[in-house]
């Protein structure tokens, strides 16, 4: 049974930004009232280059498609780009993810397109199809609408009509003899728009050349797009742009009067055929070319805010801390003056405090920010050192659907590194969390070299990742302390007590919803306190504990009960020279929804 309350659905699928604002005003136009249009840019890499080369293409479709979704409800939040070798693949298989009515596709004639060629379009989109080739947008006068029969009348009619805006359609009749087709009479008579009917009897191809001049476009039904040089010949011979329809679901062959209702409310039944496994190495390149943003995307906070109350969701950010005093206050003020006073797109600013021992809590409430000392949010489970443990009470204390944690050491503090990592969450519904990456400058003595920073994430972190977590292999920055998350998903993941924090939810959170579930932006440069190399040390020998944890469980093995928990330090200055011991390990934090008094709280 056909659903008539179902959305109409259409999607655009384009493979050059120039003039898009034509093309999706042409879908627009075509789009039933209470219709939604999906906006999908395509990138085709070429064989045996990498697909991460697709990240700036990648990056430049979405600042090209962003204002048309953000100025039009009709067009769907979530701007898609597909990087592939064959990018229209995965658009065929997007038309039935989302249940898709109509794929409007800027067609490149006889080439390919998105890799694809005319033939494989037309016979695998599973939804009415039309084919645009040319530059339709730059002239006037009727449209010329040429069709055997009536397999495509009413798709091809709709097109037609749209294409010509205020002038007329005129009919173009490829007849077996040149008495009138009596049916073609209910046609003219139910379609006032058709001010001319051509009826041809000889050469098809050189009536439609000879009527093209003078008209804005010329729609075909699927036929004329078989085998025969005429679609080559019309492109080569004519500068009018050139349209083919294909119907799902075809209609009687004889000439009828088009059903109203643009296209019905059909659904496609088929599924895409299975793929073959694909390689690792490209799904990572895909990937980084796909979910890797920037924060300029995101600078438009009004956008963001518009975003936020169509999806109802609210956000907190949470602020661990642990004497900071020197840069809390200036962290404070830029979040709070950017995301609540100016524009209220946080609901809330919290500082989670590990006990600091200087003036950083009395600093942000100083400023109207509430302090938390993390050993305080649910004595009941007791407390334990470190930055992860201040992250996973103050799931409890924080109230957001959207979770954001930034540190609070940094001195080149930005709206962008809140807005960056946001982004992302309220434009895919489908990404769970978001890390942010950056240049990081190192101070060396009293200078500050451009590069440099990050060695415990180039050393020991990617190193690791590329070896067992090779799925992750693309994550530029993965022990940043910038990263935001959806509370469904973060309240479903273990956190660990200290410096593993990090590892450990990119690792349980890939675990969960898979590579395409996360997703990475660029915060351009962050500049803070460097730790030296005895703490760099430390972070490292925990943060190879958790990786040996979780391979463990991945594989079923037990290397961690038969390795040494703690470490020689060398202690060496001008009165000692020797060896100390430090215990290092963190504690592992079960998944937050599995506290009684957090699923009273919040409902579960």
């Amino acid at each position: 049974m056909t659903d008539t309350n179902a959305t109409y659905r259409m999607i655009l699928a384009l493979t050059e930004m120039e003039n898009a604002g034509a093309w999706v005003t042409l879908a627009l136009n075509l789009l039933p009232p209470g219709g939604e249009l999906h906006l999908i840019g395509l990138v085709t890499i070429p064989e045996g280059t990498s697909l991460s080369e697709g990240a700036t293409p990648a990056q430049q479709w979405r600042d090209t498609f962003s204002p048309f979704a953000a100025s039009h409800p009709e067009i769907h939040d979530e701007v898609k780009v597909r990087v592939d070798y064959q990018p229209m693949a995965r658009v065929i298989e997007d038309c039935t993810t989302y249940s898709t009515n109509l794929l409007l596709i800027q067609w490149h004639g006889d080439a390919t397109t998105g890799g694809w060629s005319t033939e494989a379009l037309l016979k695998q989109a599973p939804c009415d199809l039309v084919l645009v080739h040319g530059v339709f947008w730059e002239k006037s006068g009727p449209v010329l609408l040429s069709l055997r029969g009536g397999p495509n009348l009413t798709l091809g009619f709709e097109v037609a009509r749209t294409l010509a805006e205020s002038d007329s359609i005129t009919l173009f009749h490829a007849a077996d003899s040149p008495r009138r087709a009596p049916d073609l009479d209910l046609l003219t008579a139910s379609a006032p728009e058709i001010g001319r009917v051509v009826t041809v009897t000889g050469n098809v191809e050189q009536g439609i050349i000879r009527e093209a001049a003078g008209h804005r476009a010329i729609v075909l039904g699927a036929s004329f797009a078989g085998p025969s040089p005429l679609m080559q010949h019309l492109t080569q011979q004519t500068n009018t742009a050139l349209v083919v329809v294909r119907a799902k679901q075809q209609e009687p062959i004889s000439f009828h009067a088009p059903r109203r209702g643009l296209f019905g409310r059909r659904r496609p039944a088929s599924q895409p055929p299975e793929k073959p496994p694909e390689e690792l190495s490209t799904r990572v390149d895909r990937w980084f070319a796909e979910n890797t943003f920037h924060s300029n995307e995101f600078a438009d906070l009004t956008a963001l805010m518009a975003l936020k109350e169509k999806q109802g969701v609210t956000i907190s950010i949470g602020l661990p801390a642990l004497n900071e005093e020197e840069t809390v206050g200036k962290v404070i003020s830029t979040l709070k003056k950017a995301f609540m006073d100016d524009l209220p797109l946080v609901d809330e600013i919290v500082l989670i405090d590990s006990l600091s021992t200087d003036n950083t809590v009395a600093i942000a409430e100083s400023l109207c920010v509430p302090a938390h000392k993390h050993p305080e949010i649910l004595p009941e489970v007791g407390s334990y050192r470190g930055k992860g443990e201040a992250l996973w009470k103050s799931l409890y204390a924080l109230k957001g659907d959207i979770v954001a944690w930034i540190d609070t050491d940094i001195t080149n503090i930005h709206p962008r590194f809140i807005y960056g990592i946001l982004g992302p969450l309220l434009k895919r519904p489908d990404i769970q969390y978001v890390k942010g990456f950056y240049q990081r400058p190192i101070k060396v003595g009293e200078q500050l070299q451009a590069y440099g920073g990050g060695r415990v994430t180039e050393l020991v972190a990617r190193p690791w990742l590329n070896l067992f977590y090779p799925e992750l292999s693309g994550i530029v920055q993965p022990l940043s302390g910038e990263y935001a998350g959806r509370r469904k998903a973060l309240e479903q993941v273990p956190f660990f007590s200290g410096y593993g924090v990090e590892t450990g939810l990119l690792l349980d959170l890939l675990d969960l919803y898979g590579l395409n579930g996360i997703a990475q932006t660029d915060l351009e440069e962050r500049v803070h306190h460097n730790q030296p190399l005895v703490g760099l040390s430390k972070m490292s020998f925990a943060i190879l504990q958790v990786f040996i944890m979780r391979l463990d469980k991945r594989y079923g093995v037990q290397l961690l009960d038969k390795a040494n928990r703690t470490m020689k330090m060398v202690a060496y200055g001008p009165e000692r020279f020797a060896l100390d011991v430090a215990e290092i390990g963190d504690i592992e934090r079960p998944p937050m929804n599995t506290i009684p008094a957090y699923r009273e709280k919040f409902g579960l």
